[in-house]
């Protein structure tokens, strides 16, 4: 086990104590966040889809628990699941995790939260939902946290490159 997996292993312990002790959404959003971080290093693919579900139960029922909550914190934890969900899709290619991404990240559209048009675009994309992926993808781009090396580098862009209204959106967002 490398020193880094360790780390995350013993917070994951420390946070889970606190979880006994008491709930909040920080600390489902932290407990959470440690378990995806296994899951990025990971190699052996039963032990990922373990820390995987883990995540998303604690994620799933953190959005539902607790009554108030400011929504900042609401938009991460549902952020924090759609990107579970994402890597789930990653892992076995099934359109239903892209759907999922899509019904937990819909209702806050209207948000205007550039992270959420982000996830949106990537999960319309995945599921060959060009319409929507450049709906997504044009709300993202005006958004102030619109990265474009993200979008020239994430694979799941890897066909649209090429398309006019692509390349027109990236080079608006640009210059």
């Amino acid at each position: 086990m490398s020193d880094t997996s360790k780390i995350i292993v013993e917070r994951i312990g420390e946070t889970d104590q606190h979880y006994l002790a008491g709930n909040s959404p920080e600390l489902a959003l932290e407990r959470g966040d440690l378990r995806l971080q296994l899951v990025t290093i990971s190699h052996n693919r039963q032990e990922r889809l373990h820390f995987l579900h883990e995540a998303i139960a604690i994620l799933e029922q953190s959005r539902v628990e607790f009554e108030e909550m400011p929504m900042s914190l609401y938009i991460d934890l549902s952020l924090q699941l759609a990107k579970a969900y994402m890597v789930y899709f990653e892992l076995n290619r099934e359109a239903k995790f892209a759907l999922i991404t899509q019904q937990i990240l819909k209702p806050l559209a209207h948000l205007n939260h550039g992270d959420v048009f982000f996830f949106l675009a990537y999960a319309s994309v995945v599921k060959d939902e060009l319409a929507l992926t450049r709906h997504w993808l044009d709300k993202y781009s005006k958004s102030n946290v619109c990265d474009l090396d993200l979008l020239h580098q994430h694979p799941a862009f890897d066909n649209i490159r090429k398309l006019d209204w692509f390349k027109t959106l990236v080079h608006a967002k640009a210059h």
